[in-house]
């Protein structure tokens, strides 16, 4: 399930590159097509009954600020730092998880996940060599806002952890649906009306396709996988986003797939077998604080 939700997480970067809508605006649609296609299919009221546990509201909040920033801290990155930088910045993540976890869950890092860590880290190196040797200088505020977005992602992992033993995964996605467009939904009407931009039918069509497969779909596959899974294998598991989303620009857009593309996709595809061979099964001394 965590796999395959990474997966489609990695086609948002082709079908956003496709548009030219406003960041903001294509996030709030994409997040209004997914909480009506689930509420739809799935809203049951015994699966929102989890969220009206009073001691839960502040971390829900929590979940939809963190995960809002994060996507537009990555945006901003990716503007002021181009895509290998910011790239680089949000997927390590998994690092922060692996440090915040035995606090914040009380589980041990385990040796094999530094392993998967140090030889994904090294993959996405691979990756991203050929976009940083032709990149130009970047600015400071770029490299905080990539800094701070792949922080707050582990910190928004590290929250849906703590929430998936009581909280239905669908529940969740819905209520991380509502608060995300609402959170954005500001920035979103000021840059539409300011820029009198138009929505055009390729717009509405990658929001639907954002909304349906990269959201709806792959949010609910990775937070029910989570919730079986120790958070730092979840984690580590992130890294096949950004190999998953050259492919997604060869098959769609024509793009090239490099050679070092391969070969940094080869080791991180070694580190996620690394760990689900190596790492413990046990998700039971996972208590959140």
């Amino acid at each position: 399930m965590v796999v395959v939700g990474y997966l489609l997480v990695g086609l948002s970067g082709t079908l956003v590159a496709l548009t030219t809508a406003p960041a903001s605006v294509l996030l709030v649609l994409r997040f209004a097509v997914a909480f009506v296609a689930l509420a739809a299919v799935f809203g049951r009221r015994r699966r929102l009954a989890g969220l009206l546990a009073p001691d839960l509201r502040r971390r829900l909040l929590l979940m939809g600020a963190f995960d809002a920033a994060t996507l537009l801290l990555f945006f901003i990155a990716v503007r002021e730092t181009g895509v290998a930088v910011a790239t680089f910045l949000y997927f390590i993540q998994p690092v922060w998880v692996a440090l915040l976890a035995p606090r914040l869950l009380g589980s041990r890092t385990e040796p094999a996940v530094w392993a998967a860590i140090g030889t994904a880290l090294a993959g996405l190196v691979l990756i991203l060599v050929p976009t940083v040797s032709s990149a130009s200088g970047a600015s400071w505020w770029g490299l905080a806002a990539g800094l701070s977005c792949g922080i707050l992602y582990a910190g928004f992992a590290l929250i849906v952890k703590s929430l998936s033993g009581r909280v239905d995964s669908i529940a969740l996605v819905l209520t991380e649906s509502t608060l995300d467009g609402l959170f954005l939904l500001p920035l979103a009407l000021w840059q539409i009306v300011g820029a009198g931009y138009a929505l055009t039918r390729r717009d509405l069509l990658v929001a639907a396709i954002l909304g349906l497969v990269c959201t709806a779909v792959a949010y609910t596959l990775w937070m029910e996988g989570t919730h079986r899974i120790r958070m730092q294998h979840s984690a580590v598991l992130g890294f096949l986003t950004p190999v998953a989303a050259p492919f997604f620009a060869f098959a769609l857009a024509g793009q090239t797939v490099s050679v070092w593309t391969l070969a940094g996709g080869a080791l991180i595809l070694g580190s996620g077998i690394l760990v689900a061979l190596r790492g413990r099964v046990d998700i039971h001394e996972e208590v959140p604080l």
